[in-house]
């Protein structure tokens, strides 16, 4: 089969993405978290704590991908993966297990806003336009679904076979292969020609961009509530299949529907724009829909196919607008602006994974399935907003010839 030159330059990046994705303790994590002692409370104190480190570290990790290299700071990601994964295999109690998901915090935090860039700076390099952005990143979440159902699927047959602590470390020889995908990756040089500053000037560009740019602030919005949506989904979604009672086979091929999500989310991609009236429309039946159903209906069937739309239409919205974000930012301040949003993502978070815990905890997570019902309310205005605002201009790209790896 023979690529085109965008996909030939991307293959490491794609195979990357998709082996760090195999991972095979995902689906069975909640599961193993009972085994330990956690209850849906600390499930939410667990979340909150990596939550709360994300942001720490996303800016400075984003500008560090400007100022060093985009395919280092994955690499650092990696690493954390690795850690976390291995300490979460080791885990027998609360305490060490919280250790484990703030190391993958590392990893959220370094691949966050900078692998978004490093697509779309190669995407810009190769073709001098950002108009392919949408279909590459979809193509890159069709993978990264493929991956992750498959470490659903097998992830749940090997816990079943052996045990949930057996997933983790069969997890971590499919990390080191993907970091060794990223190390043959040739990774685009845009960010190094923009004007030299220190890092101080650096900092201060980057904090003024969404600032000064008032038709970035709503997009920057809508990515952080589509992204609160996800990431709660994807932390709290299994709980419902405890509350429901659910046998230890029923986990697999509810994670590995999620993760589908994620492809069929990157399929629409591209296909499926929100700047008209018909799809507005429909985007505020799913999500207004779908969250009802998270709160008013017990049947796990149809709870499972309300998530996968949740997940589905989150994502193709978060990259529609991501594309508008990066068009709306100069190339040396990308990572760092991407990486701000999406620690502002966590940020609301945070609180939103405390709040989302206690109320399960008390009322259960029925009850909790109205804050998402009303995160996704919120969306809706916001997506009117900025459709209606227009979108940010694509700053002047003079593209020069890539240095050679």
């Amino acid at each position: 089969m023979k690529f085109d030159k965008v996909t030939t330059r991307l293959l490491p990046l794609f195979a990357a993405f998709f082996l760090g994705g195999v991972a095979l303790w995902v689906p069975i994590e909640k599961l193993f978290l009972v085994e330990i002692g956690f209850t849906p409370q600390t499930v939410g104190v667990m979340a909150a704590a990596y939550a709360a480190l994300v942001p720490l570290l996303e800016v400075p990790s984003g500008i560090l991908a400007d100022r060093w290299s985009r395919r280092g700071v994955l690499m650092i990601g990696n690493l954390g993966a690795f850690a976390s994964v291995l300490l979460g295999g080791l885990s027998t109690n609360v305490g060490t297990y919280i250790a484990a998901a703030m190391l993958l915090g590392v990893y959220f935090a370094m691949q966050s806003g900078t692998f978004d860039a490093i697509v779309y700076d190669t995407v810009l390099e190769e073709t001098g336009s950002s108009d392919r952005f949408e279909s590459v990143i979809g193509r890159v979440r069709l993978a990264e679904s493929a991956a992750l159902v498959l470490g659903a699927l097998a992830g749940g047959a090997l816990a079943a076979a052996t045990e949930p602590r057996v997933t983790y470390f069969a997890t971590l020889p499919f990390l080191v292969a993907s970091t060794l995908c990223l190390l043959a990756f040739r990774e685009p040089v845009l960010h190094q020609q923009g004007e030299s500053r220190s890092l101080r000037e650096h900092v201060s560009v980057t904090a003024r961009t969404l600032r000064r740019n008032p038709r970035l602030l709503p997009v920057a919005a809508l990515l952080i509530l589509a992204g609160l949506v996800t990431t709660t989904l994807f932390e709290f979604g299994p709980l419902w299949l405890v509350d429901g009672d659910a046998g230890a086979a029923a986990y697999g091929p509810m994670w590995a529907a999620l993760m589908a999500a994620l492809g069929l989310g990157g399929i629409l991609a591209g296909r499926f724009r929100f700047d008209t009236s018909a799809a507005q429309a429909a985007t505020a039946v799913v999500l207004l829909g779908a969250g009802a159903v998270l709160v008013l209906v017990e049947s796990l069937l149809l709870v499972t196919v309300a998530q996968v739309l949740l997940v589905a239409l989150t994502v193709t919205l978060a990259i529609f607008f991501t594309r508008l974000l990066h068009d709306g930012v100069a190339s040396d301040v990308r990572s760092g602006v991407a990486s701000g949003v999406g620690a502002a993502t966590w940020l609301v978070f945070l609180p939103f994974a405390l709040l989302f815990g206690w109320v399960s905890e008390r009322w259960g997570v029925h009850a909790a399935g109205s804050l998402l019902l009303l995160a996704g309310a919120a969306a809706v205005p916001l997506l009117l907003v900025v459709t209606r605002r227009g979108t940010p201009t694509a700053p002047e790209v003079v593209v020069r010839e890539p240095i050679a790896a």
